[in-house]
C-alpha cells in the first residue's frame, strides 16, 4: 500500500534466563573462550540449566551475577551470550528460510544503553515514584491501573523499561508513524499500559502516530486441550513443517502426481501446499479466536482451503497457456482486445475482483488477515461458477479448437492476477503444476 515498512524481530536476549545459561555453559564446557562450544539442542541445554537455577542456591546467585556481568559489558560473559544468541539464531533463520520469513533482528539487547536514557527522561520530566525500592511509573495521571516497574529494588530493568526504551525508539529515531505489536493476547494490558505511558510523557502523540497491539489466541489440539506433542511438550515448529511436507507428498502421490510432474515440480508442489497450507489455516481464522489445528482439515482439496485455491489458481493459470495463442505480454493483447461483460457470471465475476481494493483498504484498517482469506476463497468459487457457464475455448469433437472468447481469457488473467497478489500478502507460494 505504498508505506515504508521495518520488519523488525523484537527477540528476547536478555535478562536473567541469559545469567542461567552463561553460568551453565562455564560449568559444561569451561573451554568456550577458546573452542565454540557444541550446543546442538538449545531447548535441553536451557531445561538443564532452568532446573539448576531451581534447585541450586549457589548456581542461582552465579547466574545472577552474570546478569549483572553482561548489563556491564564484561567480556567472558559477553562472548558466552554472543555463542548462546549465534545457536538460536541459527535455529531460527533455518525456519524463517523455509517459511520465506524476512526479519530484521533488533531484540531487547540492543536497547539496553537506550534503557538508562529512558530513565534519566523519565526522572527529568518527575514521573517516577519510588514504591517499596522501586521506580514506578502510572500510565495515566489518574494513577489508575498496573503501574510501570522501570527500575527494580536491586537496580536492574524489566520489560517495562525495555519496551519504553523502544517505543522511544522507534518513535523518535526511526521516525515511524505506525507501530504494529505482534504478539500474543496474553499481552494486551502490559501494552496498552507501554501506549498510555509513552503518550502520557510526550513520545507518543495519538495525532501523529497509531500504535497498535495485533493480538492472537492459542492454538488449540483436536482434543480441544492447548496443542501439544503426545507427552505433553510444546509442539516444535520444525517438527509441524516436516509432518506437513511428508503428508502433502502423501497427497500428492494419492492422486498420482509423482506420475505427471517432474521431480523438481513435486517438490515444488510439496513444499507449497505444505507450508501454504499450514500458514493459511493460521491466517484464515479470526486471530482473536483460538482455533484447533487439524492436517487432515487444511490437507482438505475442498472448501476455503490453501490447497483448494493452489489447485484453482493453477487452473486458471493453464487456461490461457492452452488456448494456442500468446497472452504473456498483457499490456500488448490489450490493444487489440477488449473485456466484454454480456453474460451474468462474467459480471459477477468482474464485480468481485474490483473489490480488491476495497478488501485492502478494510484489513489495513482492523488488520485481520481472515478477511483477505475468505476473499480468496469467494474469487475461487466466484471463477468456478463462470468457467462452468462460460466458453473461453470452444473444441470440436476431434478436439481442435475451433474459438477461442480473448475477453474472457482476459477474464481468467484478471483473476490469476488478484489471487497472485493475494497469496503475496498471505505468504502463500503457488506453482506453475500441481
Amino acid at each position: 500500500m505504498g508505506h515504508d515498512v521495518l520488519r523488525v524481530n523484537h527477540v528476547g536476549d536478555w535478562g536473567t534466563q541469559f545469567g542461567m545459561l552463561i553460568a551453565h555453559l562455564e560449568d559444561r564446557f569451561p573451554n568456550f573462550l577458546q573452542e565454540s562450544p557444541p550446543i546442538g539442542d538449545l531447548q535441553a541445554f536451557y531445561k538443564e540449566s532452568k532446573k539448576r537455577f531451581d534447585e541450586d542456591e549457589d548456581f542461582k546467585k552465579r547466574a545472577y551475577s552474570r546478569v549483572v556481568q553482561l548489563q556491564s559489558g564484561e567480556p567472558n560473559s559477553t562472548k558466552a551470550w554472543n555463542l548462546i544468541c549465534d545457536v538460536s539464531r541459527r535455529e531460527f533463520q533455518k525456519i524463517y528460510d523455509r517459511l520465506g520469513v524476512t526479519l530484521k533482528e533488533k531484540g531487547e539487547s540492543f536497547y539496553q544503553s537506550r534503557m538508562i536514557e529512558v530513565v534519566k527522561f523519565l526522572e527529568s520530566k518527575n514521573l517516577l515514584e519510588l514504591d517499596d525500592g522501586r521506580k514506578i511509573m502510572w500510565p495515566t495521571a489518574d494513577k489508575s491501573g498496573i503501574p510501570l516497574t522501570v527500575v527494580k529494588s536491586d537496580g536492574g530493568f524489566t520489560y517495562d523499561t525495555s519496551d519504553m526504551a523502544a517505543i522511544r525508539y522507534r518513535l523518535e529515531e526511526e521516525k515511524c508513524d505506525w507501530l504494529i505489536y505482534v504478539v500474543d493476547a496474553g499481552q494486551n494490558t502490559h501494552l496498552k499500559n507501554i501506549y498510555l505511558a509513552a503518550e502520557r510523557c510526550g513520545i507518543l502523540n495519538p495525532e501523529k502516530h497509531r500504535a497498535e497491539h495485533v493480538q492472537f489466541g492459542v492454538v488449540l489440539g483436536e482434543d480441544g486441550k492447548k496443542f501439544k506433542t503426545r507427552s505433553g511438550e510444546t509442539v516444535k515448529l520444525s517438527d509441524l513443517l516436516d509432518e506437513g511436507l511428508k503428508r502433502s507428498l502423501d497427497k500428492l502421490v494419492e492422486k498420482e502426481r509423482d506420475k505427471v510432474l517432474t521431480p523438481e515440480e513435486l517438490k515444488a508442489a510439496q513444499e507449497s501446499v505444505a507450508y501454504g497450507c499450514i500458514k493459511y489455516a493460521d491466517l484464515s481464522h479470526n486471530r482473536t479466536n483460538e482455533y484447533v489445528f487439524s492436517f487432515d482439515k487444511m490437507l482438505e482439496d475442498r472448501g476455503n482451503t490453501a490447497v483448494y485455491l493452489l489447485y484453482a489458481f493453477t487452473r486458471i493459470c493453464s487456461i490461457s497457456r492452452n488456448s494456442g495463442e500468446d497472452f504473456s505480454d498483457l499490456t500488448k493483447v490489450l490493444e487489440t482486445t477488449k473485456i466484454e461483460l454480456e453474460h451474468e457470471k462474467e459480471w459477477k465475476l468482474a464485480k468481485t475482483l474490483l473489490k480488491f481494493p476495497d478488501v485492502l483498504v478494510k484489513i489495513s484498517k482492523d488488520l485481520l488477515l481472515h478477511v483477505l482469506c475468505e476473499y480468496c476463497y469467494e474469487v475461487s468459487t466466484v471463477f468456478s461458477e463462470f468457467y462452468d457457464n462460460c466458453y473461453c475455448i470452444e473444441k470440436n469433437k476431434e478436439g481442435k479448437i475451433v474459438k477461442v472468447n480473448r475477453s474472457r481469457i482476459l477474464l481468467c488473467e484478471a483473476t490469476a492476477a488478484v489471487l497472485r497478489k493475494c497469496f503475496f500478502i498471505l505468504g502463500l507460494k503457488p506453482v506453475s503444476k500441481i
